[in-house]
């Protein structure tokens, strides 16, 4: 079951969802608003190998926006470190951003249970683009689970800003 945004703001309270920086003007209906970080990565071939830890290029979102262009893929971040202790949450990009021609999250949109981060963001553009560092960008939504769970120990645990694959890691 999705949690609402009350139910959002009393788990806050409680400490079992985590959001930092947080404001109640982002809680929404049956989700939090997130906003895009300050950092964009690109890698740095056409090619990239799974099994390789690839080269990338670090850049900043100056104040007048960076363009992001089509046929390429870049990785962001969302300015908030967001999670649940006790609760799956799912990553989503606002209507807003995918009416830009914005997709954000095209393949992996489940935060597992204790995986309090900043979500690395999997960003394709239909159309030359301007972004800027904290545009609201997307929105998490939270999950109860059935059953028992465990706490989220994956390599990605604690990120604090964008994350290059790490699927060479993955046992073969």
């Amino acid at each position: 079951m999705i949690l609402t945004g009350d139910a959002i703001k009393r788990e806050m309270i409680c400490g079992d969802i985590l959001i930092s920086p947080y404001s109640d003007e982002f809680v929404e209906q049956n989700s939090y608003c997130v906003h895009l970080g300050p950092t964009i990565v690109e890698y740095d071939t056409i090619l990239v190998d799974a099994r390789a830890e690839n080269a990338t290029t670090r850049r900043d979102i100056p104040e007048e926006g960076l363009i992001l262009y089509p046929e390429r893929f870049y990785l962001g971040h969302t300015q908030e470190i967001i999670g649940g202790k006790a609760y799956a949450s799912e990553l989503y990009a606002n209507l807003s951003t995918a009416l830009c021609g914005m997709f954000i999250q095209t393949s992996a949109p489940l935060g597992h249970v204790g995986a309090v981060i900043s979500w690395t963001l999997e960003i394709i553009v239909a159309h030359p683009l301007v972004v800027y560092s904290g545009m609201p960008i997307g929105k998490v939504c939270f999950w109860r689970n059935a059953g028992s769970h465990r706490a989220y120990e994956g390599r990605y645990l604690n990120s604090k800003t964008v994350v290059p694959s790490r699927i060479g890691l993955d046992p073969r």
